[in-house]
């Protein structure tokens, strides 16, 4: 065989849990970040032997090394550790972020070596006597918001839950706590979908999809191949969002169990087999017996924290799979009442001389700044940063009507002056160099004088912050420092 070392994984691997012979298998764990560590550490726990690789090796690295070291694991950190794949690997257990081409991947695919996703890996350590049903989501946008919603309902109905995957604690962690879950309300990103080969939820949902993460998947057919597998094997439902072609399309595509049912839910009146809203009133016309004559209140627009209309959509998507595991009304209801918006999602932040300052810094791409921009009228757009391979014509001609002015900032920050001066040549737009003085404080000052009493200056830059900020959440918290500085608080 030219001295390549093969292996032959074990038969039981496909279908094993927390009980099979871990122990007889050794596994590489790409990465040595939260799912990595999570990873390594749950299949130690289940007594397999696990070789470690990253090729960074900073502070934050060596700490969990250490830790996982004296568990029992291989760990090995540094330049150059990752570019083949270790002898003797039964398996690879790939962290989300990590690419297809990369070189440790490409050896393993090519020696028939599996290749687990964490969201797989998690699936195979559930205990058979205590394995929580998921309930699970994903979307370009709004994931993290709906999965707070759904874990909050879910907690009014009784259960014991918790919001995991994408957000929270990884999932691995979730699955192997000593005291089993009722349920789990599950976020998943496209890259941990691209790795999922047989999740199976109880009900699963698709929020939107839009062009994102394109410099990762390649294609936006790519990229919504892989939201799509968030429906293989479904149980219950799936749902979509009726607005949004191409959820439905991917209900239509998968591969789900019998008497799986498509639930779609819309702003507007709910057809049936839908959840919708009406007369101010969020309805469920698919999760009761009498739905061909009338529907369920869920709750009001009221009770929600955000009317704006992707949050009442994040509300139904929440609402509907919550209702898909057989919550009833009132625990919807109780669970949507007493939730509040995490910070940096369309949060206000101040008014000063009559203009209102909105941030929503986790508007990290076009669609979610579109959805953010639909909501005020008239509005000083603040945008930029990492466009991510993003396109920005269809969104600056969808909101060129509610522009006031943009001001620009970031890298990527030309795309979208170009995209302005394309589709809306009579905006004044600003841009802001990067610099010694805080950029920020630059971006407000100009954002003070384009706008007029009865405007929104708005935080939705459509674009990732890592070229000026550690996260979106420090450059919400830099923009509203800025806000609070203008007004003198």
């Amino acid at each position: 065989m030219g001295g390549r070392h093969m292996t032959i994984t074990p038969s039981w691997l496909d279908t094993a849990d927390r009980r099979s012979p871990w122990s007889q298998v050794t596994a590489l764990v790409a990465g040595i970040g939260v799912s990595g560590y999570s990873a390594a550490a749950g299949l130690l726990g289940v007594g397999a032997h696990v070789i470690v690789v990253d090729e960074r090796a900073g502070d934050a690295e060596r700490e969990k090394a250490t830790i996982l070291e004296t568990l029992g694991a291989d760990v090995r950190l540094g330049p150059g550790v990752t570019a083949t794949l270790p002898a003797g690997v039964d398996f690879v257990v790939t962290s989300p972020g990590w690419q297809p081409d990369a070189p440790a991947l490409v050896a393993a695919a090519g020696r028939g070596v599996p290749i687990l996703g964490e969201i797989d890996l998690a699936l195979r350590l559930r205990d058979p006597d205590n394995a929580a049903p998921w309930l699970a989501l994903t979307g370009t946008n709004g994931k993290t918001t709906t999965v707070a919603m759904l874990a909050a309902i879910l907690r009014a109905a009784g259960l014991r839950t918790a919001a995991v995957g994408n957000i929270g604690d990884p999932v691995v962690d979730a699955v192997l706590d000593p005291e089993p879950y009722d349920v789990l309300a599950v976020e998943l990103s496209s890259f941990q979908l691209h790795w999922a080969r047989r999740l199976s939820p109880r009900a699963a949902a698709v929020l939107n999809v839009a062009p994102d993460h394109l410099d990762w998947h390649g294609t936006i057919d790519a990229y919504a191949r892989d939201k799509g597998k968030i429906f293989e094997g479904c149980e219950i439902a799936c749902v979509y969002n009726v607005a949004d072609a191409a959820t439905e399309e991917l209900v239509r595509e998968a591969d789900v169990a019998e008497g799986c049912r498509a639930i779609g839910f819309t702003a507007g009146v709910p057809a049936v087999g839908m959840l919708g809203v009406v007369d101010g009133v969020l309805a469920d016309r698919a999760f009761v017996e009498q739905r061909q004559t009338s529907a369920a209140e869920l709750c009001t627009l009221d009770d929600l924290p955000s009317k704006a209309p992707h949050n009442v959509a994040n509300a139904l998507a929440a609402a509907a799979l919550a209702r898909a595991h057989g919550v009833p009304v009132s625990a919807v209801r109780a669970g949507l009442r007493g939730f509040t918006l995490e910070p940096h999602r369309i949060q206000h932040v101040a008014d000063v001389d009559g203009v209102v300052y909105v941030d929503d810094s986790k508007a990290t791409n076009a669609h979610a700044a579109l959805a953010s921009l639909m909501t005020y009228d008239p509005a000083v757009w603040i945008a930029g940063g990492l466009a991510k391979g993003q396109d920005f014509d269809d969104l600056v001609h969808a909101v060129k009507g509610r522009l006031r002015g943009v001001v620009l900032l970031g890298r990527d920050r030309e795309l979208i002056a170009a995209a302005l001066a394309r589709h809306a040549p009579e905006v004044p737009v600003i841009e802001v160099a990067d610099g010694d003085t805080e950029v920020m404080d630059r971006v407000v000052a100009h954002a003070r004088q384009l706008a007029r009493p009865g405007d929104t200056v708005l935080l939705a830059p459509g674009c990732a912050s890592f070229d000026l900020f550690t996260s979106y959440s420090a450059r919400g918290e830099a923009f509203a420092a800025s806000v609070r500085r203008l007004g003198g608080r």
